[in-house]
């Protein structure tokens, strides 16, 4: 499944949403070289993405973890690494990985920076995004493995939405073979669809003695697990309650 669009209307222009999307973008085209050069793509996740055993100190200095083509990324003990939970979230891994998180961040985010402020869902998101990477750290400390992307701290945002509009409907494409079926369901069983398959897929990781690549399932779950947690602290009561007014205008029949 694969969400398009949401019935949720917004009253202001989601500035930081479309800044951030930007940011992504730019970082994505000037630091990472679009992923078109191998070796620009992986030292760029290599010096600037998380590692969990460089910031624990569990990994061992000089371990060299193969990033295809030839190329390795070697765990190191350098100033930068202090900063990588917050640079590793502007940093993709491919093309289908960047368009993914944009596509669920340009869903979901617009509405949560109109129920907090730009201001506030700007310390949000990067609160989000912290805690999606401390939970990637504490679940698997030992890793060399560099970990990337935007999707913790949309997590964090999707959590937000379950809280704020758990009825709203959301377009989804269906894809079946050669099916395509577009069918709107509420947000509360398309993020809670999400989450489920976050935890099923991380279970299994529990019990596996070494780390190994993959989607940072435990990053997704820790974002989205602080995005229900703080939505409450900053959202922002009187948009909130502006933008359910106007919004049962609009569609009266609508929950």
């Amino acid at each position: 499944m694969i969400p398009l669009s949401d019935d949720n209307p917004t009253l202001r222009t989601p500035v930081v949403t479309y800044l951030l999307l930007a940011a992504i973008g730019a970082t994505w085209v000037f630091v990472q070289g679009a992923g078109l050069n191998p070796l620009v793509l992986v030292s760029s996740v290599c010096n600037l993405g998380l590692v969990p055993g460089e910031l624990t100190g569990r990994a061992p200095l000089g371990l060299a973890v193969p990033l295809g083509d030839g190329l390795s990324c070697v765990v190191d003990d350098e100033a930068i690494n202090r900063y990588t939970p917050l640079t590793s979230m502007f940093l993709h891994g491919s093309w289908g990985h960047i368009l993914g998180n944009c596509l669920f961040f340009w869903v979901f985010g617009n509405n949560v920076e109109d129920s907090m402020g730009r201001l506030r869902f700007l310390v949000f998101y990067v609160v989000c995004g912290l805690a999606a990477a401390a939970a990637q750290v504490v679940m698997d400390p030992g890793s060399p493995i560099p970990m990337v992307g935007a999707s913790g701290a949309i997590s964090g945002v999707m959590g937000a939405y379950l809280i704020l509009y758990p009825r709203v409907r959301v377009n989804m494409l269906f894809i079946f073979f050669i099916i395509f079926r577009i069918i709107p369901l509420p947000a509360w069983a398309v993020l809670l669809w999400w989450f489920g398959v976050q935890i099923i897929t991380g279970l299994p990781q529990l019990n596996q003695l070494e780390s190994q690549g993959g989607v940072a399932v435990w990053a997704h779950v820790g974002g989205f697990v602080a995005g229900v947690v703080l939505v409450k602290l900053f959202e922002n009561r009187a948009l909130t309650s502006q933008r359910t007014g106007w919004r049962h205008r609009l569609h009266p029949d609508h929950p």
